[in-house]
């Protein structure tokens, strides 16, 4: 009977506790779609996390470059704490990270598209 409710706990803890699919640390995925749709809204910043070359090779319109290594440097632009915040990168490695590192700074609304390699639509060069 002990082993029976050790295991029923277990599982109600492991569930509760279980990750949603569109969370990732303290941010929200956002979709490709959902990211063009905001393009020209001047209360969104876009971020490209990649280096300097990369964004040079082709990005999202409206979107501003701040590579990965040198993300501190937002405080520079008087992005408000609360502001939206779109990350993303080439494949989504560097925007989960630059995702978590801007939550640690004390952005509340951080998204995280992923990669451009999904963006379907056309990039700026």
């Amino acid at each position: 009977m002990k082993k029976i409710l050790l295991i029923l706990c277990i599982s109600v803890l492991l569930v509760g506790c279980s990750n949603n699919n569109n969370l990732t640390k303290k941010g929200t995925m956002i979709s490709v779609e959902e990211v063009y749709s905001l393009i020209g809204n001047d209360d969104v910043f876009l971020l490209d996390v990649r280096t300097v070359q990369e964004y040079h090779t082709g990005h999202i319109n409206g979107s501003i470059s701040i590579p990965l290594n040198t993300l501190e440097t937002i405080s520079s632009l008087e992005i408000d704490k609360d502001s939206k915040i779109v990350v993303y990168c080439r494949s989504g490695n560097r925007s989960k990270t630059a995702l978590e590192k801007l939550i640690d700074m004390g952005y509340t609304e951080v998204y995280d598209m992923g990669g451009i390699e999904s963006w379907p639509y056309e990039l700026v060069q």
